[in-house]
Order: structure tokens, then C-alpha cells, then sequence
């Protein structure tokens, strides 16, 4: 038995752990929090400054009890959990749980899992920081509140199901991706013409060549017409050159936030993914700590990059920089994500090699010199109408940190003319013959919608959120319904060029595909009906500035400024007098929108929630006729949905034809679209529009989907509703939309079960449910 056990968070960091540390130490792993508030009353005394009542869940009591078993057993016990607010706040529920003493108790915190760093910290542990660990119990305190006091609040005010909740963080940032969807629904785009003209000139190796020059933009294609009339017969001359050096530095090197919107520009990969990534690598040791705001690399970090800068590209790249913090309350991890050796240029492991070579690149750049390039701007004089064209040109002189990493840009910070390239050597008063001139419509944008990652940029540029909340509150909001990722499909639009070739200018109509979008966040209905009644009744919680501050104090509650429980008290009184407020006040939430008249019966049609998502309801539950229901489809929304768009979704039920003597319907349901045929039903994929499909089209459907439940059945008994059939982990039994599992015993003679012996299992399972076992939090 070693005499040392020291408790981390995770197996695989207490693999690489364990081999640094040899025999004296035993490496166990917690596998993430171990406790957490319960779930009953809130899990906080209100009347007791905040009291956090905490419970062990069911899936951590084997863990709690091998701990326990092994810290008596050794001769001390050291807590190696993550180095951020998390992290101490398990080291302190593990020394509350395991009986030790927060006071002596050895605490030790490292931020890359290398041999130097593990004995470094061994040889210097410190005590248990109880700022840190009361900065983290705020937040999840603060927000557990907000959870269970706003959540009942929809759940009243709302006819939905009742699994709508609201949170502190994730509502703010719902709120930030209605508002750009609004904003991008009320744009009205505006054209302009944009003129460039297409001249030649020798290069320096007396081959002719091709470059572009650039006018004015025109408001209208008269005006662009009239220019391009007045240049009829012009003379081109160059009147003005300027040649002017010019620099490019590179990024600093990446913070969590930084990291997640390179992933995804460069990558593709999701916020999720980059951290699930990223935890591998720092957990195997090659790179440091992954959630962290600071953008410091250590000296002995800056001389490992200088040598391998040095080695591999030369002396003359090395140019040593150090970062400022652009929040200066960065307390989250002293340094910045970077490789733990230089010289490791990538790793074995493909599935986290991509995410690697790109911290890699980014951390040598970051240190590495200036590129520097020669920028020339020609002014080209148009000789019958006095106006001037730019054509403007770059060389670069020295690579730099080019020669290693280019940083992406975001869709919104992109221009449409792209990279300079090269101009072939020009003089003053040399004459340019004009090969021709266009002048293009060119429409303006809405600003884009938010990917993950330029989500993540705004949180953190409005101070809301911090390195470990981003990814949770990203996956949390599409959890919930309130925001989906998905692709948008653009609409062709007509634009119009004229050129001017020779004396003659002509007019043609081109085509471009407009608006098409890729992995987008888009609010649902659900997600702007929710924020429009939080915006109107809890104007602090959904407020950024206020938000922020929420975040400030959790810093200073970290930093030991002040007490974390005032702090709770100052946010709850206020708050829960909003939330009797609304109670009492507010009206039910309609979420609905008038579309029109139906004209053959006068009902009046409206868009709104239902309680299974967004429909269109023809007529009144007042009115003697019942009202018509039909689902919106999933990229309409109910503010944008018109009237025609509406009374097409009625066309459902469709008749298709029939199949084998029977009649075969499409029409769509709580789940989706399905084929309905001989008193039975077969879903329809999403390759297939239940509006646009035939009757070819579908039989194959009936016919495939039969096989392969006939396939699947072992033994049906019609009269109770009740199948046994074939699953991929055995037989079991459906009765209507359930299913319950047969007993061992019975499963090698399942097709022998009688109706009886089919009932007994059904009412066994009933009245004994399964116990369904909590996920474990990484």
C-alpha cells in the first residue's frame, strides 16, 4: 500500500499522474464533482444566509467509498484537482466528505501534467483556498436559484409541457441570438453598383498581365450607367504611386475562448468538442491547462519556443512578446493554452492531432517576428470625366510568423474584394490600356448569424460568462429547445452588370445564391416567446450590463473582497419580488400571431405555441366546429410565416393513391411526418416532404419498413395490444408506446410467453420502475 494518495479528477489524469510519481504515491480519481445540492426545497436554506444543503448522488456512492476505504488506509491524503474555482470547490467537498481537515490537508495545483511541474508542485503544496471555493458555491448557488424560481414561473404562465426552465447565463445568451434573428428578419438589403475596371501592363518579366483597379459605389444603375458613358473613349493614365512598408504581428497565443473560435473557424469542431479535445490532451500531459483566460506563457515556456524557433526556422524569426490580459481579472489559470514542449510538433493520437497542431502553430507564431510587406496604391485618371481608379498592391518582403499560422477571420469582420495581390511595376504617366469595365450589383448584408464560436466572442466580450461556463451554456440552451444549429439553405437572387468593352457597354442579369448558411444558431419559437416574457417581467436577469456585474462579483468573491453570501442576498430580494410579482400580475404567455382570414368559412388563423411546438390554428375553441391544427415545418418560424405559407400546411392529410386495394395517406404528427396505410403507420424519413411526395415514392417505404418489422416480431397478441419483439439487446415487450424488459429467466423461451405471462411482466415493471442511474459529471 502507497503511502501517499493523491485524489484527482479524472482516470486518465491519474494515469499520467501516477507514472510521474512512482510507488510512494497512489493516484485515484474522484470522477468530477462528488456532491451537489439536492434537489428537494431548492437544496438552500433561503432563512439561513444561503445555507447549501448538499447530497451525494446515487452514482458517486461506490467512489465516496472506495475513497474513503483507501484515505484511511494511507498516511496522508493529497487533493490534485483542476487549478480553477471548480476544481477547489471538489477539493473542498472531498475533504468534507472524506473527514479531512481542510486546514492541513496538502493541496496541490500544476498547470501542465510534466514530470518538473507534478514534482514542482509535490515539493510546494499549499492549503485549501476558501475565496476560490466560495466563488464557485456563489455561481452555483445564484444560479440554482434563478433555476427554481423562474422555471415554475413558465411552467404557469405558459401551455406547454412542463419541462421549460430558465437559467441565469443561458437566457442572456438565448436573449443575444433572438435579437440578431430579429434584426436579421427586419433588414431590408440595399444594392449598389461597385465599379472596377481591368487594365494591362507588362510585369518584370515583359509578360503582359491583368490587374484590377476600383471606382466609386453608384446608388442606382442610372447613375452607374452614366459613368460608364462618360469613360466612353477615355484615355487611362497613371497620375500618383505611393509605395509604403507595412507590418502583420501575430495573435497572442489562446485563451479558452480564443481556442474555441479558432476550432471552429479552421476546424469546424463544435465548443463541446474543442474542450473535449483539449481536456484529452492536457490530461495526457501535452498540453496546459485548458480553461483559462490569461494569454502569460512562463519564462522557461518562452525559452523552450525561442529554441525551437531557432532550430527550425532560424535566429531571424525569433521576436520574444509578452501578452497583456485584456481582462484584468483574469483568476482562472495564470498562463495560456500552449503545447508543454515545443519540440513536440504534433502527437501520436489522431483524434486530438488537428486541435494540437493548431495550439502548436498558434503558440510558436505568437513569438516568432513580424511579417513585413511593401504596400503600393496607384491612382489611375479616367481623361473625359477627371475622376480617378485605385488599384492597390502587396509584396511580401519576410514571412515571419506567416511562414507558420494565419489567423481566420469571422464572417462578419470578412470584406468582399478578399487579399491584395500583386501590381506589375508602373510608372507616372504611363498610359494603361483598358481591357474593360464593370460595375456590378452588390447588395448589402444583415450582420450573420452567431456559430458557437462567435457566440462564445460576444459572452466574453460583454464580460458575461467565464473559461468553464462557455461550452455548458452553449450545449445547455439547445438542450432545452430554445436554439437549434443548423444549416439554411439560400434563395437565388437576380443581380445586374453592365460593362463597358471597347465603345459599347452591354447589360446581362446574373444569378447568386443569397443567404445560404452554414451551422448557424437560430432561435426557435419556443426560445423568442421565452425571452420576449423574461425581457418584460425580469428585465435585471435578462439585462448584459447586469449580467456582467453578477460575474465581477463572483471575482471578487474569489479574490476575497467580499462575503459571498451578502452578495447572494443583494441579487435575491429584489429578484423574488419579481418573481410574486409576475405570479400575481402577469398574463398567460399566447406567443401567437394573426395571419388573416380563411376565406371559405370567415375563421380567423393564427400562428402560436402549442403545446408540442409552433402550429397554425384555423377558428376558436368558442366556435361549434373545432378548430384545425397544423405544425409548422421546421424552418418556418411564427414571426416570419405568411398566410399562403400557412393554409399550405393544410393540405395534410394528402391522399396518394392506393397500395394493395388500401388507401395511402402522408400526413404529420407529434413525431413527424408518417405514411399512414392498412390501419398502420411508418414514419417518414428526412429525405422525403410529406407535401411533394408520391405514391411511387412511398410504397417503397411500406414495403421496406413491413420487412423489417416482420423481421423484428417474435409474437403479437392483437386483442391486448401487445408485442414481443426482437431488440438489439434481446427480446422485449411494447405495449402501445412502452417497452418492458423480460426478465433472464425468460428470455431463451420469449416466443413461448403467454398473453398472461406478458401482462404479469408489463404490471411487474409498473409497479417496480427501473432506478434510473445519474450521468456521471466530467
Amino acid at each position: 500500500m502507497a503511502k501517499n494518495l493523491l485524489i484527482v479528477e479524472s482516470p486518465a489524469k491519474a494515469k499520467t499522474i501516477e507514472k510521474i510519481l512512482g510507488d510512494d504515491f497512489e493516484v485515484k480519481s474522484c470522477y468530477g464533482h462528488i456532491r451537489d445540492l439536492e434537489k428537494d426545497d431548492m437544496g438552500i436554506d433561503i432563512k439561513n444566509n444561503y445555507k447549501p444543503r448538499y447530497k451525494i448522488p446515487e452514482d458517486k456512492q461506490k467512489v465516496v467509498k472506495e475513497l474513503k476505504g483507501l484515505a484511511k488506509k494511507s498516511d496522508e491524503v493529497w487533493l490534485a484537482t483542476d487549478e480553477d474555482r471548480e476544481g477547489e470547490a471538489i477539493s473542498w467537498h472531498l475533504c468534507q466528505v472524506l473527514g479531512l481537515d481542510p486546514s492541513t490537508t496538502k493541496r496541490i495545483v500544476f498547470h501542465e501534467i510534466t514530470k518538473p511541474a507534478i514534482q514542482k508542485a509535490v515539493q510546494q503544496p499549499r492549503l485549501l483556498n476558501m475565496d476560490l471555493v466560495n466563488a464557485q458555491q456563489a455561481r452555483r448557488i445564484l444560479d440554482r436559484i434563478v433555476g427554481f424560481e423562474l422555471s415554475p414561473v413558465l411552467w404557469r404562465k405558459m401551455s406547454m409541457r412542463n419541462n421549460l426552465s430558465a437559467g441565469r447565463v443561458q437566457s442572456v445568451a438565448v436573449r443575444l441570438i433572438a435579437e440578431r434573428e430579429r434584426e436579421i428578419n427586419a433588414f431590408t438589403p440595399v444594392s449598389t453598383f461597385r465599379l472596377e475596371a481591368f487594365f494591362t501592363a507588362k510585369d518584370s518579366n515583359e509578360r503582359p498581365v491583368t490587374f484590377k483597379a476600383e471606382g466609386s459605389r453608384f446608388p442606382s444603375i442610372t447613375k452607374a450607367d452614366d459613368f460608364l458613358k462618360s469613360c466612353i473613349g477615355a484615355d487611362y493614365t497613371v497620375r500618383d504611386i505611393q509605395v509604403k512598408p507595412a507590418k502583420k504581428s501575430p495573435s497572442a497565443p489562446f485563451t479558452t475562448s480564443t481556442l474555441q473560435q479558432e476550432a471552429s473557424r479552421k476546424l469546424g469542431y463544435s465548443v463541446s468538442k474543442t474542450m473535449l479535445l483539449a481536456q484529452k490532451l492536457y490530461e495526457s500531459g501535452k498540453i496546459t491547462y485548458m480553461r483559462t483566460d490569461s494569454v502569460n506563457l512562463s519564462e522557461t515556456a518562452l525559452d523552450d519556443i525561442q529554441n525551437q524557433i531557432s532550430k527550425q526556422y532560424g535566429k531571424n524569426y525569433i521576436h520574444t512578446r509578452k501578452y497583456k490580459n485584456k481582462n484584468e481579472s483574469a483568476q482562472e489559470a495564470h498562463e495560456a493554452i500552449r503545447p508543454t514542449y515545443a519540440e513536440n510538433t504534433t502527437v501520436e493520437d489522431a483524434e486530438t492531432r488537428r486541435l494540437y497542431e493548431l495550439i502548436w502553430k498558434r503558440t510558436i507564431s505568437s513569438q516568432m517576428a513580424d511579417a513585413e510587406l511593401e504596400k503600393t496604391t496607384a491612382k489611375i485618371n479616367i481623361s473625359t470625366n477627371k475622376e480617378d481608379l485605385t488599384a492597390q498592391g502587396e509584396v511580401l518582403k519576410f514571412d515571419g510568423f506567416l511562414k507558420v499560422y494565419i489567423e481566420d477571420r469571422d464572417e462578419e469582420e470578412t470584406d468582399e474584394e478578399g487579399d491584395e495581390g500583386m501590381l506589375p511595376p508602373l510608372k507616372v504617366g504611363q498610359l494603361l490600356p483598358l481591357k474593360e469595365m464593370q460595375a456590378t450589383e452588390r447588395f448589402s448584408r444583415a450582420a450573420p448569424r452567431y456559430t458557437e464560436a462567435s457566440l462564445v466572442k460576444k459572452l466574453e466580450e460583454l464580460g458575461i460568462g467565464r473559461p468553464s461556463t462557455y461550452a455548458p451554456t452553449i450545449s445547455t440552451i439547445q438542450k432545452r429547445g430554445y436554439v437549434e444549429k443548423r444549416d439554411k439553405e439560400g434563395t437565388p437572387r437576380t443581380y445586374r452588370i453592365l460593362t463597358l468593352k471597347g465603345d459599347d457597354i452591354s447589360k446581362k442579369d446574373a444569378q447568386e445564391n443569397a443567404g445560404a448558411e452554414k451551422s448557424k444558431l437560430f432561435p426557435t419559437d419556443l426560445g423568442l416567446v421565452v425571452t420576449d416574457f423574461l425581457n418584460q417581467y425580469f428585465r435585471d436577469v435578462m439585462d448584459y450590463g447586469f449580467t456582467a456585474k453578477i460575474e465581477e462579483e463572483f471575482d471578487e468573491v474569489a479574490n476575497g473582497k467580499i462575503e459571498w453570501n451578502l452578495m447572494i442576498d443583494d441579487f435575491y430580494h429584489p429578484f423574488k419580488r419579481d418573481i410574486d410579482n409576475t405570479i400575481e400580475k402577469a398574463e398567460r404567455i399566447k406567443g401567437e400571431r394573426e395571419l388573416g382570414i380563411e376565406e371559405a368559412t370567415g375563421k380567423k388563423i393564427v400562428a402560436r405555441m402549442g403545446r408540442y411546438g409552433p402550429m397554425v390554428q384555423i377558428g376558436d375553441v368558442n366556435d361549434e366546429e373545432k378548430p384545425r391544427f397544423a405544425k409548422l415545418k421546421t424552418n418556418q418560424s411564427i414571426e416570419t410565416i405568411t398566410l399562403d405559407q400557412a393554409m399550405e400546411l393544410f393540405k395534410l392529410p394528402r391522399l396518394l393513391g392506393q397500395f394493395e386495394d388500401t388507401d395511402v395517406q402522408v400526413s404529420t404528427g407529434r413525431f413527424g411526418p408518417y405514411i399512414s396505410h392498412d390501419k398502420k403507420f411508418y414514419s417518414l424519413g428526412k429525405d422525403y416532404d410529406p407535401y411533394t411526395i408520391s405514391l411511387e415514392e412511398a410504397i417503397p417505404i411500406i414495403v421496406e419498413k413491413r420487412q423489417a418489422k416482420d423481421e423484428r416480431t417474435i409474437k403479437i397478441f392483437e386483442k391486448e395490444k401487445i408485442q414481443i419483439l426482437k431488440g438489439p439487446y434481446g427480446p422485449y415487450i411494447k405495449q402501445g408506446l412502452r417497452n418492458y424488459k423480460i426478465p433472464k429467466e425468460k428470455l431463451d423461451n420469449a416466443h413461448a410467453l403467454t398473453v398472461e405471462e406478458a401482462k404479469a411482466i408489463i404490471e411487474d415493471v409498473k409497479a417496480n420502475p427501473p432506478k434510473k442511474v445519474a450521468r456521471k459529471k466530467a
